[in-house]
């Protein structure tokens, strides 16, 4: 039976009918592309937006205050509940030579700069996957080649090949596997920003207590040498009255004794201060044999006289150790969802467009060739290895929603310590003041005493060694009141989000990203 012929027209409607079925998966699949068969992984909601304190108890606004102190450390500090912490909290201690040193260590410090490399290479990588998953891989080749055909019965021919070709090719993403995927590197990015943040605030917080251990030390050390020339003044005293006859050759032994136990804790507080120096060297990025550190002392160290403290609800978004585990909980969710997707079929599309040139002596020749298709992968048999990565992908992501509850709790935990920490260190200072002074006026009057004959050697030494134990707690107390404010900045976050510009932004590099 005979077929008419189809005319031209029907030729082109034809054509336009199968060019239009063969693009209908690629229709389908842009206007599915994106879409995922997990919800978005999302923290845990665990604070009450009226939750007032951190701790048991609301702590007191005000702390206690001490008459005397080393600098201003006796005053007493004001609560500021819901004021902002400033993102430069370190010079709250009004010291300049602290807050040149806080900044020559955030531009030099090498664990910064890893820091800063490790989310560049995050971010480097989250720019090649979505690069390679979000748009079509297309390719071209050009060749050319000389070939020498010989065939049976025929004259042999020389002639010249050239090829120029295009290929395409695209993974359509209906389940969601590659949108997963990018949030993952998404998610591990917003991971490596927040580490970068918390080694950010880690290190001013290292810097800023190091220089007020040093200044501790420093004052201690001083005071052991007073203490020291005190003594030796009191040793000559006893030699000159042992000579005479008026006390025993056993005064002298004693006080000689206390000389040298004085003298014997000069050397573990200076090798303690110089440790801290060269600890202190290498935060700032400078071995410890260079010279140029500035010396601190208590009286050039200003103890903040308010505190701004966040509210409770702002905290889980301040603290960068809780945003980098809310990021691996993220990422432990888009996990799951490429795990889920790994189940359902894999769809490709691929087209290719290749044109070639033969050269056979004053002729050339043309060959055309165009393919387009679409592949669907399924797996039919794996042993059961999808469902398995399926359910170790959700035991991981069970795993980060208790790792950000515990980083959560350990971080209101940790507000809450430095806070009673803060409080009592106030009160601490105050008894220590009074201790410190009670103990100045009994050496005193033992001496008077003594060079009267009313008391013996070892009632004064006595005397000598309690007021020596006063003087350097009152030092510990009035360190330890410094140390602890700077924990509690810590503790809330640093401030980084109150920080002008993008040096170090987490926040602010967040959101800048699509």
């Amino acid at each position: 039976m005979m077929h008419p012929t189809p005319s031209p027209g029907r030729q082109a409607h034809s054509r336009t009918l199968i060019a239009q079925r063969a693009l209908l998966p690629l229709l389908l699949g842009l206007g599915l592309s994106g879409c995922t068969l997990t919800p978005p992984a999302r923290a845990p909601q665990m604070v009450d937006s009226q939750m007032q304190n951190y701790g048991s108890k609301l702590a007191d606004q005000q702390t206690a205050a001490s008459p005397t102190g080393i600098g201003n450390s006796g005053i007493s500090q004001h609560l500021a509940y819901g004021q902002q912490l400033p993102a430069e909290w370190w010079q709250l201690f009004r010291s300049p030579a602290l807050d040149k040193l806080v900044r020559e260590a955030l531009q030099n410090n090498p664990s910064l700069g890893a820091a800063r490399a490790a989310l560049k290479q995050a971010e480097e990588n989250y720019n090649a996957a979505a690069g390679s998953l979000q748009y079509p891989s297309v390719s071209g080749q050009l060749g050319g080649s000389r070939q020498h055909q010989l065939l049976s019965g025929s004259t042999p021919s020389t002639y010249n090949v050239l090829t120029a070709g295009l290929n395409v090719s695209y993974s359509l993403d209906l389940f969601g596997a590659n949108r997963q995927q990018l949030l993952g590197l998404m998610a591990a990015t917003d991971y490596q920003r927040y580490q970068l943040e918390a080694t950010y605030q880690t290190l001013i917080f290292n810097v800023v207590t190091t220089a007020i251990q040093e200044a501790s030390q420093r004052a201690q050390l001083q005071a052991t040498q007073e203490m020291l020339a005190a003594s030796e003044q009191q040793l000559r005293i006893v030699e000159k009255q042992a000579a005479l006859g008026g006390v025993a050759r056993s005064s002298v032994l004693s006080q000689a004794t206390l000389v040298a136990q004085t003298r014997a804790q000069l050397s573990p507080l200076e090798k303690a201060l110089d440790l801290t120096r060269h600890q202190l060297a290498v935060y700032v990025g400078k071995f410890p044999s260079e010279q140029g550190l500035p010396e601190f002392t208590l009286d050039s160290l200003q103890l903040p006289a308010e505190l701004p403290v966040s509210l409770p609800s702002e905290l889980v978004r301040q603290r960068p150790d809780i945003r980098a585990s809310e990021a691996l909980l993220q990422q432990a969710g888009a996990a799951v969802g490429v795990a889920t997707a790994n189940q359902y079929p894999q769809i490709n599309l691929t087209g290719s467009f290749t044109r070639e040139r033969l050269f056979v002596g004053p002729a050339t020749t043309g060959l055309s060739l165009w393919s387009i298709g679409a592949g669907v992968t399924q797996s039919l048999f794996d042993g059961g290895s999808l469902r398995a990565k399926k359910r170790a992908a959700d035991a991981a992501f069970e795993q980060a929603q208790a790792q950000y509850r515990d980083t959560v709790l350990k971080g209101f935990q940790n507000v809450a310590d430095s806070l009673r920490a803060v409080s009592a260190d106030a009160s601490t200072l105050q008894a220590q003041t009074e201790a410190e002074a009670r103990a100045r006026e009994t050496l005193q009057l033992t001496e008077k005493r003594f060079r009267l004959g009313a008391v013996s050697q070892l009632a004064l030494l006595d005397a000598q060694r309690t007021w020596q134990q006063a003087r350097i707690s009152l030092i510990s107390a009035s360190a330890s009141r410094h140390a602890d404010s700077a924990a509690l900045f810590l503790a809330l976050g640093g401030g980084w989000w109150n920080r002008n510009g993008n040096d170090g932004n987490a926040e602010q590099s967040a959101q800048a990203r699509p």
